[in-house]
């Protein structure tokens, strides 16, 4: 698998991690913490005691199978989960399976990659709300997980920065072209994470990527300066998107947790990288990273970061790139915040002529000048088979010299296919969607004069070519516009409903994640093609990847502002005060069909983010780890996999009443059995007041088609900020749905100063 073609948008295959040596796999294994704890008294850390617990099991093979390779220690977690990884072959998993204390061996996976105007489209401006200078000194850190950093980039510089704080336990590793110095005031720790991917995939090949911090892919340079860049003045791609970019809290301090390659992020790495991150100290973690929907007991990312959660750092994960498949969310866990991907109001316009008069709109990062009319060729009168998807070789020269040809999206790359055209001699490129990607447009840096079309457009134009014996086209870059209709949510963000939870609304929120301009290390083209020796110094990206770092930007500058709030609280603020209407006060649309579909919570949760609203959300919905507990106790998990999320084995309270509509989130999942006419559910919830000490709150319901609706007060007043007031949701079917069917509404608290909503989701199972 080509990693580079995959980390952006595409969805690429989570494969299980085998090493070259057929006779021994990775795994993850997670062992009862107390158990471990109270081994660590005789034996010292708890690294001393894995490493005799390997030494143990090694000694058990028999002497005529003492050519098996012995079991190899990879990474010890100590914080945010409780175990360690290794290479094991299935005998000596058998014999690790004997020790006391052992609960589970999780296969490693090898994770995707989910891959500037948009602080002025969330509202943030300089020496106001969030940007005021007394919020941005803060020394709040975010943790970025992710391919490294280019630290030398403009974006890192440490000038006018105070010290390092005191409490950062963090350190610089050095390694390949990186040395302690790279680290400053800014990027005050970088660490890498390469021992799970290397026994899997062979030592890192240093002629293509760095066995050090810093970054050969840019995407971990792109994510971080989403989130903590400084503010950079002129900041563009080839004169596109020209303006002031910057980090969504650009005083925050950055600490670089390298654990992806060239093919992807092993778990045992990220694992290893969150487990660190919360040892060192960071404030926030931001992963834009992620595998296929899975229960949580075996979701390694799911089980370290509510181990995270517990210690107060906030977990901020993209939530795909699979969409617009249903249920194809995830980082889906409640104690994680999921972010989805939708638009600026910002694009970079092309115009396609045909010979025939015809017009359509496309998009395309490219700059140069417009074609001139010229032939335009496509599947067989461009080349031999697969010519339709201009792959590597497929394109005859003799048929697209100085010609334009139309490529179909897939199997390769989009910048690849202009690549190839280039190759060929052709002299332009229209790339085209299929069918059942819709009409979504994505701009490239193309190397050739290219653009991108939607489906529509491009059934328009095949049959222009098989019905025209001399069709011709033209393409026209018309640069960067302002004022789209946006936000809208990309076609490409994962979706709900949570195959993992759908008890919990998911994706949590969206956030900017379409032609988003961030920081690039120099030495890799825009295009990411070893042919395209460009150079820039910001590129421009779309993907959940782009979106994530927003929110974990947006989750720093709140708990600058609000330093005693938890991980829930911070996120309660985010999704109670998302904005469900675009610019154009017309609900949000879905980039499937944005003329007729309006998204809806399973596209974009609670709405787009509003950092300034969420600084002030009235109330909170506050989540304790008890509330989790009660949580996970109810999700008919055994008492094993139950152990494996809370790193012990655990009792869960017999005596306990609650369901799982009863975790004090901030939206309402409800399902309801499609055989029955006629049931009742009713779901509690706990606010907080934060805002003005004395308040009152009337509740307004938007009652989904096909239950009924009744809310226990409908007043809530508050006499005092802190206090906590309880309510109940009734929620009554009215007649047989068919199983799958899915109807939204929302709950929403309204004072005089404040609106915190809340959106409703009831689906027939």
């Amino acid at each position: 698998m080509n990693f580079r073609n995959c980390m952006f948008l595409l969805a690429c295959t989570v494969s299980v991690i085998s090493s070259t040596l057929a006779e021994q796999d990775i795994y993850v294994v997670h062992m009862d913490k107390t158990k471990v704890r109270s081994l660590d008294s005789n034996l010292g850390i708890s690294k001393r005691w894995y490493e005799d617990v390997i030494s143990s099991i090694s000694a058990d093979d028999s002497e005529e199978e003492q050519e098996e390779k012995a079991p190899q220690l990879l990474y010890v977690y100590e914080k945010s989960i409780s175990g360690f990884s290794a290479k094991l072959s299935k005998k000596q998993l058998e014999s690790l399976k004997q020790v006391d204390g052992f609960l589970t061996a999780v296969p490693d996976e090898m994770l995707s990659l989910h891959t500037t105007h948009s602080p002025q489209f969330l509202g943030l401006k300089s020496g106001r709300g969030l940007w005021s200078g007394l919020n941005l000194t803060s020394d709040v850190i975010v943790g970025v997980i992710d391919t490294g950093i280019w630290p030398e980039h403009v974006s890192f510089s440490d000038f006018g920065m105070p010290p390092v704080p005191s409490r950062w336990k963090g350190k610089c590793e050095a390694g390949t072209k990186f040395g302690r110095s790279n680290c400053n005031r800014k990027i005050i720790g970088a660490r890498i994470f390469p021992k799970g991917y290397e026994a899997a995939a062979g030592k890192i090949n240093e002629k293509e990527d760095y066995r050090s911090p810093r970054d050969s892919q840019g995407h971990g340079t792109h994510t971080a300066s989403t989130a903590a860049g400084n503010l950079v003045n002129g900041a563009n791609l080839f004169g596109l998107a020209k303006g002031l970019a910057g980090g969504m809290s650009y005083g925050s301090r950055i600490a670089v947790y390298k654990a992806c390659f060239m093919l992807g992020c092993s778990s045992s790495d990220v694992l290893a990288a969150i487990d660190q991150a919360v040892i060192d100290g960071v404030d926030v973690l931001s992963l834009s990273l992620g595998g296929l929907p899975k229960p949580f007991y075996v979701d390694n990312i799911a089980i370290a970061a509510f181990g995270a959660v517990q210690h107060g750092v906030f977990v901020s994960c993209s939530a795909g790139n699979s969409g617009p498949l249903n249920s194809s969310v995830g980082n889906a866990a409640p104690w994680i915040m999921t972010v989805a991907a939708s638009s600026l109001d910002r694009s970079f316009p092309t115009t396609v002529k045909l010979g025939d008069g015809h017009v359509f709109k496309g998009a395309s990062l490219y700059t140069g000048k417009p074609t001139m009319q010229l032939p335009l060729v496509y599947g067989r009168t461009a080349g031999g088979e697969g010519a339709r998807f201009c792959t590597n070789g497929t394109l005859s020269s003799r048929l697209v010299k100085g010609k334009i040809v139309v490529c179909e999206k897939g199997i390769n790359a989009r910048a690849e296919k202009g690549e190839q055209v280039k190759i060929a001699g052709g002299a332009g490129m229209i790339m085209v969607n299929r069918v059942d990607e819709g009409d979504e447009l994505y701009a490239d840096a193309h190397v050739l004069p290219a653009t991108s079309l939607g489906a529509s457009a491009g059934i328009a134009i095949k049959n222009y070519i098989n019905l025209t014996k001399t069709a011709t086209a033209s393409i026209k870059f018309e640069g960067t516009v302002y004022g789209n209709r946006a936000p809208i949510v990309a076609a490409f963000s994962s979706r709900g409903p949570s195959a993992a939870g759908p008890d919990i609304i998911k994706p949590d929120v969206t956030a900017p994640g379409v032609d988003i301009i961030a920081a690039w290390p120099p030495n890799i083209s825009p295009s990411m093609l070893k042919s395209d020796k460009r150079s820039v110094q910001f590129n421009i990206l779309s993907g959940t990847s782009m979106s994530c770092p927003h929110v974990s930007g947006l989750a720093a500058l709140l708990k600058s502002v609000h330093r005693d709030w938890s991980p829930a609280a911070i996120k309660s603020a985010l999704m109670t005060t998302a904005y469900t209407l675009d610019k154009e006060r017309t609900p949000i649309a879905d980039a499937v069909s944005e003329t007729s579909i309006s998204a809806t919570p399973f596209v974009f949760g609670s709405g787009h983010v509003d950092p300034e609203r969420a600084s002030d959300p009235g109330l909170i919905y506050d989540i304790s780890t008890e509330d989790y507990l009660h949580y996970i106790c109810r999700l008919n998990y055994n008492s094993s996999q139950i152990a494996l999320l809370l790193r012990e084995n655990y009792t869960c309270p017999s005596h306990s009443f609650l369901s799982l509509g009863d975790l004090n989130y901030p939206s309402f999942a409800v399902l309801f059995d499609s055989s029955n006419q006629h049931l009742i559910q009713t779901f509690k919830r706990t606010v907080t007041n934060v805002g003005t000490p004395r308040s009152t709150y009337s509740v307004q319901v938007k009652t989904p088609y096909g239950v009924s609706v009744t809310v226990k007060p409908k007043i809530l007043k508050f006499q005092k900020k802190g206090q906590k007031l309880r309510y109940k949701v009734r929620f009554v079917t009215r007649g047989k749905r068919s199983p799958g069917d899915s109807t939204f509404g929302s709950l929403t608290w309204i004072s005089r100063t404040h609106i915190v909503r809340s959106p409703i989701a009831v689906t027939w199972q």
